[in-house]
Order: C-alpha cells, then structure tokens, then sequence
C-alpha cells in the first residue's frame, strides 16, 4: 500500500468545493484558478469530493473526472486527499482504484450513510473495506449528515488496522476530540485533523494536527496564518485571526436561511472573487441577486488581499 506523504499529515488542508456549470459539467478553468488560488495561499494539502464538495449531489463520471483532473493539475505539489464515501462497498472501492491510478495520495471514508451501523458492523466493514485499498485512508466523523458516530474505542481500534493512517472529525465536539486524543495518546503517527474552522485554533492547541476548512477556499493564508500562530501558542496573532474567522462564519456562512447557506455563501464568495462558477448541483440553486449583493457587501468590508 502507497503512503506518499509525512505522517502525520499536518496544516490546513482545503476541502475544495466543486466548482460547476450544471448538474454534470465540471468547470474545468474554475478548478484551475481554485487549486491554483489555494496553493498559492499556502496549505498543506488539498482534500476533494467531501461534504463541502457536494460529493452526494455528483455522478460517479463527474466525480471520476474530478479526481484526475485534480490530481493532473496539482501534480503532486502537495497531498491530494479524495473522498470515497458512498452508500455502495463497490463504489468506494472503485472510486479509490481510480484516486490511486490518478496519482493522489489518500482517500477519505465516512460511514455509509442511509442504513444506521452499529460500532461493532463499522469496524467490521472498515477491515473488510481495507483489504481492497490501494491507498492510505481516513476515516471521516460526520454524524450530522451520517447519523452515525466513530466512538472514540472505535477510532482507537480503527488506528491499529493496517493502512487507517487518520481522521478528520466533523462533530464539533471537543470533548470527543479529547477522548480520541487521551486514547490515541502514544500513536503519534495519527493524522488527527478538524473540520469546523471556528475551532481549528483550539484544537491545534489542544494538540490537533490542522483543519480541514472551507473557509480556505476563499482566503487560504488567513487559515495557514492561524494554524502557524496555534502551533507556536501565539496568541497575540491568534485572537486577530480567529476574530476574522467568526466574522465569516456569522456573515458569509449566514446570509441565507436554511442548512445550505454555508456552501450557498462560500461559493457565491468565490464566484465574486473571479475564481470559480456558483452553480449548485440539485437539490440546491445558487444565491440569488438579493443574497449575491450581500455577499459582495461583505467581501467589500474584508480587507482579504492579504489573505489569499
């Protein structure tokens, strides 16, 4: 089995969104600029087809597409990270197959989702599924869109079969991190990395390796900046950044109403910046012109050149 990158992985690794033109089109020159764009802002990774990426929304061809075409444009400059979570076994093992054969460098698995898995079935199918894996792999804790929770004796077990080299926790609950973290306290070759941004400082400090954040998309630096600050106990920096963290979070990720306006807003937000398409695939639209004006509003009041 490939392990390609340093474990543990660490830093701010983008979960991309997936910049569209309708339902199953790919924008492909959006991608470009956006990988591009990232990059240049410093992270540590990039991390494609998760939550942020509108996996569940996107056609196995399209997400096939994705996956090479990703990992041409970022040619290996730093770990390229695809989610293979699916309801199917054989569609998470193909969809690996083809981030192996593409060149990325690990592949990142959530529950499946519909049918509710007890913590006995999930390590059983997490055993079952890596003896197909060509490649090193995450587990994903999402329960919000799972219903289903790593508990924490189950990731501790989970990091002892061969080729599980981390996690990316998506709960929102640093209590679980700390579980997780007191049980895998001698694995030190874990990857243990967050999802919501609004934590990312605690978490570093708290002994996290990084965060996977959306809010890299639009201003990457701004993230790398927090995490070098959190890494170093800076807290001088830190109460700056993360203050600009949550001015995001409480505008940009807010100006709709429903669960949809964090990505509604991000990708409006890239869409303004010249990046990349806003189109949503189904069920979702993009904001309208009401919306849209706001987010410009609020990209106006940022002082974001120095963050990208």
């Amino acid at each position: 089995m490939k392990n390609t990158f340093k474990s543990p992985l660490k830093g701010i690794i983008p979960p991309l969104v997936t910049p569209l033109l309708d339902n199953d089109t790919l924008d492909k020159d959006g991608l470009e600029r956006l990988i591009e764009h990232t990059i240049a802002g410093g992270v540590n990774g990039l991390f494609i087809l998760g939550t942020t990426g509108e996996f569940a929304s996107l056609s196995y061809s399209l997400r096939i597409e994705l996956i090479e075409r990703t990992c041409f444009l970022v040619r290996h400059r730093v770990p390229v990270l695809v989610g293979i979570t699916d309801s199917a076994f054989s569609e998470s093992v193909n969809l690996a197959r083809v981030a192996s054969d593409s060149g990325a460098d690990a592949v990142v698995l959530a529950p499946p989702y519909y049918y509710s898995s007890g913590q006995p079935e999930l390590l059983e199918y997490l055993k079952r599924i890596m003896t197909r894996m060509p490649l090193p792999l995450f587990i994903y804790n999402m329960p919000v869109h799972t219903k289903v929770i790593f508990e924490p004796a189950t990731v501790s077990t989970a990091a002892d079969i061969e080729g599980i080299v981390g996690m990316k926790d998506s709960s929102a609950n640093l209590s679980y991190f700390n579980q997780v973290r007191y049980l895998l306290r001698d694995r030190t070759d874990f990857t243990f990395m967050v999802g919501p941004e609004e934590l990312t400082a605690e978490f570093v400090l708290m002994g996290g390796h990084g965060g996977v954040n959306g809010g890299a998309n639009m201003f990457p630096k701004l993230y790398v900046d927090l995490y070098k600050a959190s890494v170093n106990r800076d807290f001088e920096k830190i109460v700056p950044l993360q203050n600009t963290i949550m001015k995001i979070s409480t505008s940009i990720y807010n100006v709709g109403h429903y669960g949809s306006s964090y990505l509604k807003g991000l990708k409006c937000a890239l869409s303004l910046m010249g990046i990349c398409s806003d189109f949503m695939a189904e069920p979702f639209r993009k904001f309208k012109d009401r919306e849209r004006q706001k987010i410009q509003q609020l990209l106006e009041e940022f002082n974001y050149s120095e963050w990208i």
